[in-house]
C-alpha cells in the first residue's frame, strides 16, 4: 500500500506572452496567451507542476483563487486522494458573482498538477493511468483565421510540412459562401488524406449553418464545431446535425458534465470537445468521456494539448488533440522543452512519469508577470 503523500504547498505562477500577430476568429480576436502554472509540492518531495487556460483578462482573478481558496483547501491534503482534493477545492466555483470560469480554470490548473504528482509518485504516464488505450494521438492544428498575411492554400501547405494530420479551420465570419469557398480551397491544398474540420465559434444561424453545410457537400469534413449562435443551441446543433449532413461537435463552452449529457441526450453532437481546463480538470473530463461511452459519442478537447494528448490518448473514443500555429500558441512550442512533434500526422506520448512535460525555467521566469 502507498502512504500518503501529503500537499505541503501550492504556488500559482501568471504567465503571459505576446501573440506573433493579432488572431481573429469569427466573433473575437487574440493578442496574447495567458495561463497560469501551478506548482504543488509533496512531503515526499515530489513536484506536481502544470498549466491550464488562456484568460488573459481574468488572470489575476484566478491566481488570487488559487492562493486565496484553493491553496488553504488543498495543503494537508493526499495528493493520491485525488477525487477528494477535488471535492475540497469544487466550491471555489460556487460564487455567484464571479464568473464562473474564474473557479473553474483555478480548479483545473490544481486538479492537473495533483494528477502529475499522482503520476510523478506512481513512476506511470497520465495517459497510461487514465486508460492507456494509445500511445500516438493525430494532432491537427487550429487555423484559418481571418487576418492571416497569407493565402488559405500556403497556409495548409505550411501544416502539411509540419507534419500534421489536419486542421480545424475558422468559419462564421464571413458569407456561407465565401467560407465555402475558404474550406474547399483548403481541401484542394491538403489533399483527400488531410483531416479537414470547421468551426464557427458560434457565429451563424441555423440556416446560415445548413447552408454551408450543402455547399461542402462531398468535402469529406471530420465535423462542424459550434455551428449555431449560444442562445438555443442545444435545439439549433440538433437541427444542424440532422439536415446539415456533416457530424456535429460541441461541448467547449459547457462548464458541466451535465451540461454536457444534455447535448448528448438531445442528439445534438456527435463529437463533445469537453474543454478540461474550462471546467475543473481532468478528472472533470474523465467523468465527462465516461458519459459521452454510454451515449456513442466520441471525445474530443478544445486546444490544450499538453493535458488533451493524454486525456486523448487514455480512451478508446478519442479522436484527436489540437495544437496552434507557434505564433498563436508560445507557451506550447516555447514552455514544453521536451515537446513532441508530430510524424506522419501522429504525436508520440511522453514516457515520463505524470504529464513527462519538461519545462523551460528561461521562459518561465522571462513571461511571469506581477499582478
Amino acid at each position: 500500500m502507498t502512504d500518503a503523500v501529503a500537499i505541503e504547498s501550492l504556488e500559482a505562477i501568471p504567465i503571459r506572452a505576446p501573440l506573433g500577430r493579432t488572431f481573429r476568429g469569427s466573433t473575437y480576436h487574440m493578442t496574447h496567451r495567458a495561463t497560469v502554472l501551478v506548482r504543488l509540492t509533496t512531503s515526499t518531495g515530489v513536484v506536481g507542476e502544470a498549466y491550464a487556460g488562456d484568460e488573459d483578462a481574468s488572470l489575476a482573478a484566478i491566481v488570487g483563487v488559487l492562493e486565496s481558496e484553493l491553496a488553504p483547501r488543498l495543503v494537508g491534503q493526499d495528493c493520491l486522494a485525488v477525487e477528494r482534493c477535488w471535492e475540497a477545492a469544487y466550491p471555489a466555483t460556487f460564487d455567484i458573482l464571479r464568473d464562473r470560469r474564474i473557479g473553474l480554470v483555478a480548479l483545473a490548473a490544481a486538479d492537473l498538477a495533483v494528477w502529475d504528482a499522482v503520476g510523478k509518485t506512481l513512476g506511470q504516464p497520465l495517459w497510461r493511468l487514465w486508460g492507456g488505450y494509445r500511445d500516438t494521438v493525430e494532432m491537427v492544428v487550429i487555423g484559418g483565421y481571418y487576418d492571416g498575411d497569407e493565402p488559405i492554400e500556403a497556409e495548409i501547405a505550411g501544416y502539411r510540412e509540419m507534419g500534421l494530420a489536419g486542421c480545424k479551420l475558422k468559419v462564421g465570419g464571413a458569407a456561407p459562401a465565401r467560407d465555402a469557398e475558404r474550406v474547399l480551397a483548403a481541401r484542394a491544398a491538403g489533399g483527400d488524406d488531410f483531416v479537414l474540420m470547421i468551426d464557427a465559434n458560434q457565429g451563424y444561424t441555423v440556416s446560415e449553418a445548413i447552408e454551408l453545410c450543402r455547399r461542402l457537400e462531398g468535402a469529406c469534413i471530420r465535423w462542424f464545431e459550434e455551428p449555431c449562435r449560444w442562445h438555443n443551441d442545444r435545439r439549433d446543433l440538433r437541427d444542424v446535425r440532422a439536415i446539415g449532413g456533416i457530424p456535429v461537435c460541441a461541448g467547449q463552452t459547457e462548464t458541466s458534465v451535465s451540461g454536457c449529457r444534455d447535448l448528448m441526450e438531445a442528439g445534438s453532437i456527435d463529437v463533445c470537445n469537453f474543454d478540461s481546463s474550462w471546467s475543473g480538470g481532468p478528472t472533470a473530463w474523465r467523468r465527462c468521456a465516461a458519459v459521452a461511452h454510454a451515449y456513442n459519442v466520441a471525445m474530443g478537447h478544445h486546444e490544450e494539448p499538453q493535458v488533451a494528448l493524454h486525456l486523448i490518448a487514455s480512451q478508446a473514443h478519442g479522436t484527436y488533440a489540437e495544437c496552434f500555429h507557434p505564433d498563436r500558441d508560445p507557451v506550447w512550442w516555447g514552455m514544453i522543452a521536451n515537446r513532441p512533434m508530430p510524424v506522419a500526422g501522429r504525436v508520440q506520448l511522453p514516457s515520463g512519469p505524470g504529464l513527462g512535460w519538461e519545462l523551460d525555467r528561461d521562459f518561465i521566469e522571462f513571461h511571469r508577470i506581477d499582478r
